[in-house]
């Protein structure tokens, strides 16, 4: 089929939750992505900040192969060692002591929230000990349960009734976590750095509030890294510039570069209070995904490889600051995920971007969300950023 058949196709046989530029991507290489045509396009959104590694890294599909040809799934009835050495991976590079699997970052969400309740059941016998706080733009997924916990209301009214208890406070105000935290919180879950909600990271001040409130209230604290975690700000972890320390920790885009697992990271004290049959999946940390999500750990943990990473988003973010057009309000963000805040909607700027070989995605109405490949040279940086100045010149009529 050529591109203009499958797009009709789709219209007729896939619900459309989606609304997708007319264009048919069969084939990537590193940062670059290739239609159907030919046409070779710079990658800037990485699949929402997944394909940490780029496209077709030839020790990740190696991986994959070798994997694929041996067992790709037998289910969480039985052991089988990729998911034990991925757990062990992740508890050896975090302040976790135990790993539940999940396919996705909100099953991640989910899990942690259902385990947060779970504990606070446990320890709080007979006491009304459910309340969840979240903050303003927070995005935690689109599931029933973490839906609840999902800021903008266009995506949690048309659902609603959602799960009761929970209380949006303002994102990085101090007085209001306060006044929104007491005795019957049992959660409080949270974005180092915010993605769909503009991307905006967390002041260090305000991570180190939420943890003395969750000890003071006996709360648990879940950092919700699902987007910013794995490299992505140029640290292993989002919080680790931070100083803070969650209870709970929920990863996915990145983690098997393209395949889909959420992980749900616990200290021992909450993992006490889970036992089997509290959760499962039939899924869920399968040989195959835990095979390719060991070739990313073990990369993107690399010391040298982080350096790189920050190196190259200070780079980046001094690049795109030099341009100056009086649209932009605000270039912001955390490592390799970067915000463009603008006084225009961005979705011409992202079509515009587009035929020009860019890709990059939206946070919002007004901001652009650019989470290049972490393996971004400096070459593709410059093309990038020339795409961009090209593009904002056009629309401001200079």
């Amino acid at each position: 089929m050529n591109a203009n058949e499958i797009i009709q196709n789709e219209g007729s046989y896939v619900l459309q939750t989606y609304v997708r530029p007319p264009v048919v991507f069969e084939r990537g290489e590193g940062p670059y992505l290739f239609d159907t045509e030919g046409r070779r396009y710079l990658d800037f959104s990485s699949g929402i900040a997944v394909t940490a590694l780029g496209h077709s890294d030839p020790e990740w599909v190696a991986a994959v192969q070798d994997q694929a040809a041996q067992l790709a799934h037998v289910s969480n009835l039985y052991y089988t060692a990729p998911q034990v050495e991925l757990a062990q991976r992740l508890v050896e590079h975090s302040f976790a002591d135990r790993v539940y699997f999940g396919n996705t970052g909100a099953e991640a969400n989910e899990a942690a929230l259902k385990f947060a309740r779970k504990a606070a059941r446990q320890r709080f016998p007979g006491q009304e000990k459910t309340h969840i706080v979240a903050f303003s733009g927070s995005f935690h997924g689109r599931t029933m349960g973490v839906l609840s916990t999902t800021y903008k209301e266009k995506y949690r009214a048309p659902f609603e009734p959602l799960i009761p208890g929970v209380t949006f406070a303002p994102f990085n105000d101090l007085a209001a976590a306060r006044a929104a935290i007491n005795n019957q919180t049992c959660a409080v879950i949270v974005e180092p750095v915010q993605g769909e909600g503009g991307v905006r990271p967390a002041t260090a001040a305000f991570l180190q509030e939420l943890r003395i409130l969750c000890d003071e209230h006996h709360a648990i604290l879940i950092f919700d890294e699902v987007q910013c975690g794995l490299g992505r700000t140029g640290m292993l972890w989002a919080h680790e510039a931070m100083g803070v320390t969650p209870d709970i920790m929920t990863l996915a885009k990145p983690l098997a570069g393209g395949l889909p697992i959420g992980a749900t990271l616990l200290t021992q004290a909450v993992a006490d209070e889970i036992g089997p049959g509290d959760h499962g999946s039939t899924f869920a940390g399968g040989p195959l995904v835990c095979r390719a999500a060991l070739v990313v750990l073990d990369r993107v943990s690399d010391p040298a490889f982080l350096a790189e990473v920050r190196e190259s988003a200070a780079y980046f973010q001094h690049r795109l600051r030099t341009i100056e057009v009086e649209e932009i309000v605000e270039v912001r963000g955390s490592g390799l995920l970067v915000g463009i805040e603008m006084r225009v909607p961005v979705a011409p700027l992202i079509a515009a971007a587009r035929a020009e070989g860019l890709l990059i995605i939206n946070a919002g109405e007004n901001v652009l969300r650019i989470a290049p490949s972490l393996i971004v040279g400096r070459a593709e940086i410059d093309q990038a950023v020339e795409i961009l100045a090209t593009v904002f010149a056009q629309s401001s009529g200079a």
